[in-house]
């Protein structure tokens, strides 16, 4: 029973009604398949608690053990199959009776990078088809970006920001967040000057102006974020004007395919990360451990937060 607040379902206050009558299903992490029951009938199992036709049962259990790719071990028992299969059967119980709400606790942490990957893509198809509501509960970050039309970061059991993926990702509203979702460089710094427009501080030993979006004041003490991805390396043969540059020397390269990943080591011995992408501009993104770069980072980009530690 919540402390505060209603559950509504469709519309319907639904916080009173038991949970095996409000019309929900649950996908467990750990799987809580019927030992005893073939892959087939553990996924028919609530059709046929409803009372539905053999051949009803028959079509709709063949076609989302399509869908999860297990259409060929529907005579298995659990135990015959792998974490990842048994996963995917949990998902298909649940899936098979299109419930009006379906939680999903952690459904694909047992699935290979692959797997994983390509059922993100038919889970995201099959809530459109199916039109319901589907509550993903993840740690991982960027599937929890990549999966949702609304994200809910939770914190000490309440919601500490509710919002679309890009709001939570460019738009965090405390530190907290800002840490939680994605990599973050974060500075300490005091406002100099402030006006309606923008606010006048020191990072790193130089002086920058940037946005006011938060009526923040002078005096006042901030959290300047910025992600890796927005911060860019230069070498110092690349660059004429330094003066919103902040130097640094490389102190670990991370090759990762399409991106190169960097620890800088700034002038005044802070670290911070950067991710640079491969394009037609520096095809080869080649750094050296102890290299002298400059950093800076796309204007306005960055995200700036009363200081909170």
């Amino acid at each position: 029973t919540p402390n505060s607040g209603t559950v509504l379902i469709k519309g319907q206050d639904v916080t009173a009604i038991p949970p095996e009558k409000r019309h929900v299903n649950m996908v467990f992490q750990s799987y809580a398949l019927f030992p005893h029951m073939t892959v087939f009938d553990n996924v028919a199992f609530g059709l046929r608690n409803q009372k539905i036709s053999k051949n009803e049962v028959e079509q709709r259990v063949n076609k989302i053990l399509e869908i999860v790719k297990l259409e060929k071990f529907s005579a298995r028992k659990p135990k015959q199959l792998s974490g990842g299969q048994q996963q995917r059967v949990a998902m298909a119980r649940a899936i098979v009776n299109e419930p009006l709400v379906l939680l999903l606790d952690e459904p694909l942490s047992a699935l290979d990078y692959h797997l994983r990957k390509k059922m993100q893509i038919e889970l995201k198809q099959l809530q459109r088809r199916l039109g319901i509501t589907f509550v993903f509960v993840t740690h991982d970050q960027e599937e929890a970006l990549s999966m949702s039309d609304r994200v809910a970061v939770m914190h000490d059991g309440s919601i500490a920001q509710i919002g679309t993926p890009r709001d939570i990702y460019e738009e965090p509203c405390n530190l907290q967040v800002a840490t939680f979702i994605g990599q973050t460089n974060v500075f300490v710094t005091e406002i100099t000057y402030a006006d309606a427009q923008h606010i006048h501080l020191v990072i790193a030993g130089k002086k920058f102006i940037l946005n006011n979006k938060k009526n923040l004041v002078a005096n006042q003490t901030v959290n300047v974020i910025m992600r890796p991805e927005d911060i860019e390396v230069w070498d110092q043969t690349e660059v004429d004007d330094t003066t919103e540059m902040l130097p640094g020397s490389v102190e670990q390269v991370i090759y990762k395919g399409c991106t190169v990943d960097l620890i800088v080591r700034l002038k005044d011995g802070k670290q911070i990360s950067a991710t640079q992408f491969f394009n037609e501009d520096d095809e080869k993104l080649e750094y050296e451990i102890n290299e002298k770069v400059w950093v800076n980072w796309h204007p306005g980009w960055e995200v700036v937060l009363p200081y909170e530690k």
